[in-house]
């Protein structure tokens, strides 16, 4: 019984094409807008974790900040920073000593500015960052060529250079080639030189936003960063590396109590505070979501505008059909039979322009992910989530043509005209 009037059904929608299209359309355009939406969503918390786990999830962010100091007036000035104010050797070592086994590694990084490369008339954009050797494994380099960032380099404050293949490759045609050569920059319009003790692989990501994407990395010791600045070694953030199985939110509490009670417990203007990366991978994927769901939600408007159409038009399919209604049940139909038939007829019409929404959405989503550079992600959750809800919809709105059909009086509906 079922399968037949599935195929009544079917026979309808072939029967009148143009309308069935035009009837089906707000549940397909509704359909569509929801999964374009997710897929380009999915997509993006895609390349969102990606991004996170390229720059470390598992890494917390520390800071020495000023407390706060409770004022009555409106401006309230803050001494500047002294030696003792910021974080030293002795912190890292007693950190790393503390919390063995939690933790892998403290890294530190400072970014000293942009450069030029000018060799064979080429004017070559690089970035200067100053490392530890944890920081220099945080960045996940891979070498081609050469050695990395010894710890000699780093106490004798050397000039050496850790450069990407890409680089290399411009300048001196392989990783192999440029090992050992002297490179000489203009750096925030200072003159230096270092020699080249590396090559790392160059890996283009898709989720670097930057505006100097043209730009690569160039490594050199912490501490000739710093002396090449004019600046004194004295740091005031920096990362802490926590095992894969750790509770980073939990660890990040830990250090914070830990080294204010024992070292920023006197101190009158400044602390150290903390974040850890999973907070904002957390918060990101939360907005992110929330966004997903009210643009869904916008979009879902068409699907009620879609599913009133439907029902419009069943009302006057029925009326069209009273003759044939009253002859079914002029030969022994029953109130249920008629009433299952303009169901599935209403369920069939929604799920036939859910499915042609489901296509459409998933090719318009994955050509836009595309687009933006992101990985395509089919939102297979939502996919079924919008099958399940073009059948509700054809049972809600059948529901009532369908029981105006059952209620037909068979004489009535065949003297109809």
């Amino acid at each position: 019984m079922l399968k037949d009037n599935i195929l009544m059904a079917f026979a309808e929608l072939r029967a009148n094409k143009l309308r069935s299209l035009l009837t089906m359309l707000g549940i397909v355009i509704g359909i569509a807008s929801v999964i374009a939406i997710m897929t380009v969503g999915e997509s993006l918390n895609k390349s969102m974790s990606e991004a996170f786990n390229d720059m470390g999830a598992n890494n917390i962010e520390f800071y020495v900040t000023n407390r706060n100091i409770e004022s009555d007036e409106e401006i309230v000035e803050f001494r500047e920073m002294k030696d003792y104010d910021f974080v030293s050797d002795e912190i890292f070592e007693d950190i790393c000593t503390n919390f063995k086994g939690r933790v892998k590694g403290i890294a530190v990084q400072r970014d000293i500015g942009s450069g030029k490369i000018g060799r064979s008339g080429k004017d070559l954009s690089i970035n200067i960052v100053g490392v530890n050797s944890a920081a220099e494994s945080l960045n996940k380099l891979t070498f081609l060529a050469g050695r990395d960032l010894s710890k000699r380099d780093y106490e004798d404050k050397t000039r050496v250079v850790v450069i990407s293949s890409k680089l290399a490759d411009k300048l001196y045609g392989s990783p192999a080639k440029a090992v050992g050569q002297q490179i000489e920059c203009t750096l925030e319009g200072k003159y230096c030189e270092y020699v080249i003790v590396g090559v790392y692989e160059h890996k283009e990501s898709a989720n670097d936003f930057s505006i100097t994407k043209s730009a690569t990395n160039c490594y050199i010791p912490i501490k000739t960063a710093y002396s090449q600045i004019n600046e004194e070694y004295q740091i005031d953030s920096f990362q802490v590396i926590a095992t894969p199985e750790e509770d980073t939110l939990q660890l990040c509490v830990e250090i914070k109590d830990y080294v204010n009670n024992k070292y920023y417990k006197d101190n009158d203007a400044y602390y150290l505070d903390g974040y850890s990366n999973q907070d904002v991978i957390k918060e990101t994927t939360d907005m992110l979501n929330n966004i997903k769901l009210a643009l869904s939600a916008i979009a879902a408007i068409s699907l009620l505008v879609g599913g009133i159409g439907v029902m419009n038009i069943m009302v006057v399919s029925i009326t069209e059909r009273t003759r044939e209604i009253g002859t079914r049940k002029a030969l022994g139909a029953t109130n249920f039979s008629i009433r299952l038939q303009f169901i599935t007829e209403s369920i069939v019409m929604c799920l036939v322009g859910g499915t042609i929404g489901v296509m459409i959405g998933v090719a318009i989503g994955l050509e836009a992910s595309k687009a933006l550079k992101f990985p395509g992600i089919l939102p297979v959750k939502w996919i079924l989530i919008s099958v399940v809800f073009s059948a509700a919809f054809g049972i809600f709105f059948g529901l009532y043509p369908a029981g105006k059909a059952a209620k037909m009086n068979p004489i009535d509906a065949l003297r109809y005209e």
